[in-house]
C-alpha cells in the first residue's frame, strides 16, 4: 500500500478554471508529496461534437459513445486536454509526464454494455508505469482512455472511452493510495434539500444513489469514492473553483464530502 500517495480527479467542468489547481500540485510536489492526477473533459468533448453536429447523450452520469465520439473523446482527453495540462504544469516549473489508459497498459477495459457503446469497464490496472514515474518525482497526468486487448488489430477500435471519475477510483484502489479528491463544480454531495452533507459511510452512499437523491454525473463520483474507501482510504468531493482549493484540502479538509469506511477515517479525513 501506499497511504503517502494522493489521487487528484480534476473535472471536466472545472478545467476552464483550474489555474490555482496547478499551482497547487507544484506546491504539493515540492514539499515531496507524491500526486497522481487523473482528469476529465467532458465538457470539451460535447463542444467539440457539436461542432461536428453530434449530440451527447448520459445513462447513470457516463457518456453513450459512438465510433465518431469515440474518435473525438480520444483525441480531446489524450491529446488536447492532457497536453495542455502537462504544457502548463512545465511552465509553472513542475515534473509533470503525460499518459494515457493505453500506455504502458496502464488501464485495461472491456466495453461495459451495449446501451452505452465504446463505453469500457476497467477490469485491470498496471500500475508499474507508474510507480517508476512517482518513484522518479514526475507527476502522471493520466487521461482514461483505456486499452480493449478484445479487439484485434484492423478489426475495430482497439481503445475505449472510461468515465474519469471510475478511472480515477480504479487507480487509486490499485496504488493503495491514502485518499482520492474530486475537484467537482460543486459544494460536495447533497441531500434531498440540496444541502451539502459533510460526511457518508459506504452504505449511506449507496443508499443516496438507489433513493435517486444522487443522480447523473455524481453516481460515478460515490461509486468510485465507496470503492477506494472499502479498498484503502477515504475518498472526499470538494469544490474545486475554490482558490487553492487542493492545497487547503491537504491542510485542513474543511467543507466539501468525505466518504468513508471507519468511523475514524471520517475524523481523520
Amino acid at each position: 500500500m501506499n497511504k503517502h500517495i494522493l489521487v487528484v480527479k480534476i473535472g471536466g467542468s472545472t478545467l476552464g478554471q483550474h489555474d490555482t489547481t496547478l499551482q497547487d500540485l507544484v506546491d504539493l510536489q515540492k514539499r515531496g508529496i507524491p500526486v497522481v492526477v487523473v482528469h476529465g473533459g467532458g465538457k470539451i468533448i460535447t463542444e467539440w461534437l457539436g461542432k461536428l453536429s453530434s449530440t451527447s447523450q448520459f445513462v447513470k452520469g457516463e457518456r453513450v459513445t459512438d465510433e465518431v465520439g469515440l474518435e473525438v473523446a480520444t483525441a480531446v482527453l489524450a491529446g488536447l486536454v492532457n497536453t495542455e495540462l502537462v504544457a502548463n504544469l512545465n511552465a509553472l516549473k513542475a515534473k509533470a509526464i503525460g499518459l494515457s489508459g493505453v500506455d504502458g497498459c496502464l488501464l485495461t477495459a472491456k466495453v461495459k454494455n451495449s446501451e452505452l457503446g465504446y463505453v469500457g469497464d476497467i477490469e485491470k490496472v498496471d500500475i508499474d508505469l507508474l510507480n517508476m514515474i512517482i518513484e522518479a518525482g514526475y507527476i502522471p497526468i493520466i487521461s482514461s482512455i483505456s486499452y480493449n486487448p478484445a479487439v484485434k488489430p484492423g478489426s475495430g477500435p482497439q481503445v475505449l472511452n472510461v468515465n474519469a471519475d471510475v478511472a480515477a477510483g480504479e487507480i487509486a484502489a490499485a496504488l493503495g493510495a491514502g485518499k482520492l479528491i474530486f475537484l467537482t463544480d460543486i459544494g460536495g454531495v447533497c441531500d434531498k434539500k440540496g444541502q451539502v452533507i459533510a460526511s457518508l459511510s459506504v452504505q449511506e452512499a449507496e443508499e443516496l444513489i438507489v433513493s435517486g437523491v444522487a443522480s447523473k454525473g455524481m453516481i460515478p463520483k460515490i461509486n468510485s469514492g465507496i470503492r477506494v474507501t472499502v479498498a484503502t482510504g477515504i475518498a472526499r468531493i470538494i469544490d474545486g473553483r475554490r482558490p487553492h482549493a487542493l492545497l487547503h484540502e491537504i491542510e485542513n479538509s474543511e467543507g466539501g464530502t468525505t466518504i468513508y469506511n471507519k468511523l475514524s477515517e471520517a475524523k481523520n479525513g
